[in-house]
């Protein structure tokens, strides 16, 4: 089978800047946050109409720009049907509608579901993105998502998240890390290796991610989210997104040794001190 890329992570790790980096090969489609793959994973054999309602009623469907009667007629065409060959017409529908033949992922928080998603798709190839967890905390500061402000909450989110990914990684075939550090300090080495992995062939239009970011991010149409703490109005959602639509930017590496406080600091690494120092990072 054709790998395709499953990108997941811990929120501000930089997953959407990866998405956005494959996305812009001539030959890859990966859509914004799908939501619903981990709930057919856990349900299993599911019908058809069982199938279009999870999918269709998706907070992010609308973000798909797909129409409804487009995936029935794909879905309906399946014989026989199976859940698998229905998630696979839903990725091809939406990547050849941006004329490409390969697609991929790109849901953080599938890290907790890569087993199962891999017992369904086994072209799966899974790309862990982390980042120094002292930066992800800065860039949570004010924003809706995530346990708020507090850096010793934020550390155990991190270092929870990481962990639940690298538990299941003895069951995975295909599984890989990528450091936001890497990919922002030296982005075509790390995206020639991840292409390698893909068999898929380096495309330098992947570097000019920025040139196409806004166009492929004005794709949503709706927030999703939390509903007691998700911003209903578009552009405030949006505004997380701002930097992936500029070229990298390395002031983002390290952020913590100038923008923390030395107590804050000393909190988040109480908590994900072992776990920093595990994956190199000076602590």
């Amino acid at each position: 089978m054709t790998p395709a890329p499953f990108i997941v992570g811990v929120g501000r790790s930089g997953t959407t800047l990866l998405r956005l980096m494959l996305d812009a090969h001539p030959a890859l489609a990966i859509p914004g946050e799908t939501h619903f793959l981990h709930h057919l994973a856990k349900q299993g054999d599911v019908t058809r109409a069982q199938f279009m309602e999870i999918v269709t009623k998706s907070e992010t469907w609308e973000n798909f720009a797909l129409d409804t009667q487009s995936l029935a007629t794909a879905v309906d065409a399946l014989e026989p049907f199976s859940l698998a060959e229905a998630i696979r017409a839903f990725y091809r529908l939406y990547a050849s509608g941006k004329g490409k033949p390969r697609w991929g992922d790109k849901t953080g928080f599938y890290l907790r579901s890569m087993d199962a998603i891999q017992r369904l798709l086994p072209e799966a190839h899974f790309i862990h993105v982390i980042r120094d967890g002292r930066d992800n905390a800065l860039s949570r500061q004010g924003l809706w998502f995530g346990p708020g402000d507090d850096f010793e909450a934020l550390a155990g989110l991190w270092v929870d998240g990481i962990m639940a990914a690298r538990a299941q990684t003895g069951a995975l075939a295909h599984y890989s890390e990528v450091r936001f550090e890497t990919l922002v300090a030296r982005p075509r080495d790390t995206l020639e290796r991840i292409c390698a992995d893909l068999d898929l062939a380096f495309d330098p239009a992947m570097l000019d991610y920025h040139e196409t970011a806004s166009e492929r991010l004005a794709e949503y149409k709706r927030s999703f989210g939390p509903v007691d703490r998700t911003p209903s109005d578009l552009a405030t959602f949006m505004s997380i997104h701002e930097r992936v639509q500029a070229p990298l930017d390395e002031t983002r590496i390290d952020r913590w040794r100038s923008e923390m406080k030395p107590q804050d600091r000393a909190r988040y690494e109480a908590i994900a001190g072992p776990l920093l120092r595990e994956l190199g990072y000076e602590v």
